[in-house]
């Protein structure tokens, strides 16, 4: 690879969760994105926290070799090194931080630590179209559930978010209740297909301003299961797909009620959604649909993008290694929750 003074080339690493992922990028432009998946976690219905941190001790250094090679870097050329520094489960966070730090350390080059949070919300500057600033992020995940007004890559403002349980969450949980193999959020969404997404009321949620709430919910769709099961033992199995459709209808639904909100309290036309939530269709659709109502320029991430990979890590790395932002040996934080500047 040609490489000048002023090139800046950064290796980016994401072990937040169960997934251990490197990217390259090189000024700004991103040449490999690799992700290796834990399968392992399936059979325990969610993520085993020590499994995990186990999986990446022992694909951290193929995942990065391969990254290196996929963009035709060598290691001797980085400029830095980025990390997850959280949220995320601390074992997880702990081997990809450990490894940026020793490598950048070795090579004596800059590390980065990034939030975990305002990675998905910069995925949307991995590839144009870019949207403009100020814009509104609907970040929703497993995790996070947050509306934030983005003014720059530092400087962004939370202006709603859940009380309690993320959007992702209500999905993977309700998919429990119905029998569904973890994780369920994707597979109610592929349940809920040719399901009538008005056969099943649910009481809706209120909370003040902007904020979520779906504690409650999952208490209802528990109920309903239940009550509906006492009097029909094959009730889920006759009604899935009604059932999965009317459950994603209410999220989708509520989600985009505070959204729309937001924007209009805001004046803000830019609008995009992030988070492993984001690559939910009826989501997406309904967004859309709703973008031509107010004219609103509507950003989507590709799916790849949308759950958890280094390419987002990367791009926000890109954007604090232009500001000098860098990180010392010290910095431990992985409890940080909030994207808030």
């Amino acid at each position: 690879m040609f490489q000048t003074k002023d090139t800046i080339i950064i290796l980016a690493i994401e072990s937040s969760c169960d997934d251990t992922a490197a990217a390259v990028i090189i000024n700004g432009k991103l040449r490999s994105n690799i992700i290796s998946s834990q399968l392992i976690h399936q059979k325990y219905g969610g993520v085993v926290p020590e499994l995990a941190s186990r999986a990446h001790q022992q694909m951290i250094v193929p995942v990065v070799q391969k990254s290196l090679v996929t963009a035709a870097v060598d290691i001797t050329q980085l400029t830095a090194v980025a990390y997850t520094q959280g949220p995320g489960l601390m074992g997880s966070l702990l081997v990809g931080s450990s490894y940026a730090r020793a490598l950048s350390l070795s090579l004596g080059i800059p590390s980065i630590g990034i939030n975990h949070l305002k990675a998905h919300v910069l995925t949307h500057f991995i590839e144009d179209p870019y949207p403009e600033w100020p814009f509104l992020c609907l970040l929703v995940s497993g995790g996070h559930t947050q509306i934030i007004q983005v003014n720059s890559p530092s400087k962004m403002l939370i202006l709603g978010k859940t009380l309690d349980d993320a959007a992702g969450e209500a999905f993977d949980k309700s998919a429990k209740m119905l029998g569904l193999p973890y994780p369920g959020g994707p597979l109610i969404e592929k349940c809920a297909v040719g399901g009538n997404p008005n056969k099943f009321i649910f009481p809706e949620t209120k909370v003040p301003y902007f904020d979520y709430s779906f504690s409650g919910f999952k208490t209802a769709v528990l109920y309903f299961i239940r009550d509906q099961s006492k009097n029909n033992p094959d009730f889920i199995a006759q009604n899935m797909a009604d059932i999965c459709a009317s459950i994603q209808a209410y999220i989708v639904r509520y989600l985009l009620k505070n959204l729309e909100k937001a924007a209009i309290k805001k004046g803000i036309k830019e609008i995009a959604i992030a988070g492993g939530v984001a690559a939910n269709c009826s989501l997406r659709h309904e967004l859309k649909h709703l973008s031509k109502r107010h004219g609103w320029n509507v950003y989507l991430p590709k799916l790849a993008y949308s759950t958890d990979n280094a390419a987002m890590i990367a791009i926000a790395a890109h954007f604090k290694y232009l500001e000098g932002s860098f990180s010392g040996l010290d910095e431990v934080s992985f409890a940080r929750e909030s994207v808030a500047s």
